[in-house]
């Protein structure tokens, strides 16, 4: 398979918001210029958690050019104490001496990621400093202002719901076993709500599905776009 990889707004190389406007609908936006600007044709779509909404939001909107869905541990509603575990995660210090201190902050808050893992992830994903310090590549502003852990606004959750019900293609909901972010409840009704939706759970996995099972994850995508092939 060809796979591109893209680094959301205010995440990996990617700049950040000027104007601090991360919303699902912005970021739509977003992967419409990167499909425009690559001249794509039709595609598998694939995204985790903010990610995951991000592709859903696009999906609803773009119906000929997502050949199928893949919704990992993302929903239009999150368990406000998983996000909450989250925003305690990247509320400590931002600034650490060395690569191996923030690979062991990770292993700490995740233990079920191989470290060698972690270790490749967090090369990609931490910038340094002019003086001397690692940090996160990712906007500030996405851990302030009590974004993270705070209640969703109705009316967001509510236009959510309807993408989700306006989705056209072939849908897998993918979610971790052990996830604090997507509860029991809400992945059965997004699969209630999505046309033909199917419903994966992954053992052995918190809300970094990949990350914590790459096997599982990995097994299970396959399948399902092998599927839609067929």
């Amino acid at each position: 398979y060809r796979i591109i990889a893209l680094d959301q707004r205010g995440h990996g190389d990617s700049d950040w918001a000027s104007d601090g406007d991360y919303t699902p609908e912005t970021q739509q936006k977003d992967i419409e210029a990167i499909v425009a600007k690559l001249d794509l044709g039709e595609f598998v779509l694939m995204g985790l958690s903010m990610g995951g909404r991000n592709s859903f939001t696009y999906a609803s909107s773009n119906p000929d050019q997502v050949k199928a869905l893949i919704i990992v541990d993302a929903g239009p509603e999150n368990v406000r104490a998983g996000t909450q575990n989250i925003r305690n995660f990247v509320e400590q210090d931002d600034e650490l001496d060395s690569i191996d201190a923030f690979v062991d902050r990770v292993i700490k808050y995740n233990p079920r990621r191989d470290p060698i893992q972690i270790r490749g992830s967090i090369v990609n994903n931490l910038k340094q400093l002019p003086n001397g310090k690692w940090t996160w590549k990712y906007d500030k502003i996405l851990r302030s202002q009590g974004r993270m852990g705070r209640p969703q606004d109705p009316e967001m959750t509510s236009k959510l719901w309807g993408y989700l019900e306006n989705l056209q293609c072939p849908t897998m909901v993918v979610r971790g076993d052990k996830s604090d972010i997507i509860a029991t409840g809400t992945a059965d009704e997004m699969i209630g709500r999505i046309p033909g939706g199917k419903l994966a759970i992954i053992e052995n996995a918190g809300h970094l599905v990949m990350g914590d099972n790459p096997s599982g994850f990995e097994k299970t995508v396959t399948a399902f776009i092998e599927s839609i092939q067929k």
